[in-house]
């Protein structure tokens, strides 16, 4: 069954729970719906014409489009629970779909939708969203990781004209080669926050045990992979400023004082305003794969909240915003983000600019070449605020000396244990 000719009977069947007929539900009586994006008011060109569409659709219904920052959005969700009127569908990232799932203010949406509708997802985003075997997200587009390499930082280093690093491994030799020869921080690795989960993934080690009710990040395999990093920092080869984060690592590359940068492809767009001259001097590549065989690739999707007036409705509302002609067309507006329909990943579009002398054109094909490999990494875990603080804690602890590798990894994992 469509989405379109569904959304239909979803209302009819609203309208008579209500003891109303088809015919009674007149202008006045519209079925008001709403959903809310995260920081997307850039991009209003897509999203008035899109709202515009769907109207004109649905005449039974009058469809609201509303933008908030990341911060505001689970506020928003849950204000709107507690007073009885939240909004339909509402655009969030894992972290935030899946703390707002384990405070039960979110729908179940596995059981609003049929498997038809499920299968437009590839598997691999769908199951960034899946807690306990129930769907509280519909994956609407990710953004890959990428790296950026600045060239006048490698000639200095005599690496200019080298093939670029393909792996893990080859970036760090890079790094140290970098530091020694250019006299400036070689990378910025990704470990800030609770991101060095990810890393065990991309290296191929696990977070949780098999059951998923013990850490697993303190073997020794795990011990000695944070210990790379403390030795990388006691050898200058990155910065303090990578444990605040990906926009500091940014920060430090279009200063001129990083020689590789891993980052979104979303900051390639940014560093042609920001930096212009680091721009020019730019190459890209994909985001190295590590023995994991996977790259991290952050993805939002659209959740319903509890108590909207017609779950059935909101569902539907949410599988037409994320179905593959719309996440495809907000690709290709966007530019610097990758649809997580199936159908609609397999454009040739994002394969193009193999052999643009354009870096953004570029970027967008090193960004297709790393989503081959690419996957939310985020750990589907209950508790993960706190979770989440205890890695964070932990590893900074250890990268500032004030721990051992082996200790922060099993004081988090303590915690962890005591949570899950």
């Amino acid at each position: 069954m469509n989405i379109r000719k569904a959304f239909g009977i979803s209302v009819l069947l609203a309208a008579g729970v209500a003891g109303l007929s088809f015919s009674q539900v007149g202008a006045q009586d519209k079925l008001q719906m709403e959903f809310v994006t995260t920081s997307l008011q850039p991009f209003a060109d897509f999203f008035n014409p899109l709202v515009t569409k769907y109207n004109a659709a649905n005449g039974n219904q009058n469809l609201k489009w509303t933008d908030l920052p990341q911060a505001a959005i689970q506020q928003k969700v849950l204000s709107g629970v507690a007073a009885g009127s939240p909004p339909d569908a509402v655009q969030m990232n894992s972290t935030q779909i899946l703390e707002l799932a384990q405070q039960g203010a979110l729908q179940n949406l596995s059981g609003l939708l049929d498997k038809k509708t499920l299968d437009v997802y590839q598997k691999q985003a769908l199951a960034a969203f899946t807690f306990e075997g129930k769907v509280y997200g519909l994956p609407d587009y990710a953004s890959p990781r990428i790296i950026l390499f600045n060239r006048d930082i490698l000639k200095k280093a005599g690496l200019d004209g080298q093939e670029l690093p393909r792996t893990q491994g080859g970036i760090i030799q890079w790094a140290k080669i970098i530091q020694e020869k250019a006299g400036v921080f070689g990378f910025s690795p990704l470990i800030a926050n609770a991101d060095l989960l990810k890393v065990f993934q991309e290296e191929g080690l696990p977070v949780l045990s098999a059951d998923r009710k013990k850490a697993a990040f303190n073997s020794p395999a795990h011990v000695a992979l944070l210990q790379r990093y403390i030795d990388l920092r006691k050898a200058n080869v990155f910065s303090e400023e990578s444990m605040k984060g990906i926009g500091a690592s940014y920060n430090l590359y279009t200063a001129g004082k990083l020689g590789m940068c891993i980052v979104g492809i979303t900051f390639i767009p940014r560093l042609a305003n920001d930096a212009p001259a680091i721009f020019k001097v730019s190459a890209v590549a994909p985001n190295p794969i590590a023995a994991g065989q996977v790259t991290q690739a952050s993805t939002f999707a659209y959740a319903v909240p509890v108590g909207t007036k017609n779950p059935k409705a909101s569902a539907a509302l949410a599988a037409w915003l994320t179905n593959d002609d719309n996440q495809l067309a907000f690709a290709k507006r966007a530019g610097t983000v990758f649809p997580t329909a199936v159908k609609a990943s397999r454009d040739p579009y994002f394969a193009s600019g193999r052999n643009s002398a354009n870096l953004i054109d570029l970027g967008r094909f090193a960004g297709s070449q790393t989503m081959k490999s690419a996957k939310e990494l985020t750990p589907v875990v209950p508790n993960a605020s706190t979770l989440n603080k205890a890695i964070k804690d932990n590893v900074e602890a250890a990268i500032f000396g004030q721990k051992t590798a082996k200790q922060a990894l099993d004081d988090a994992a303590a915690i962890w244990n005591a949570n899950l």
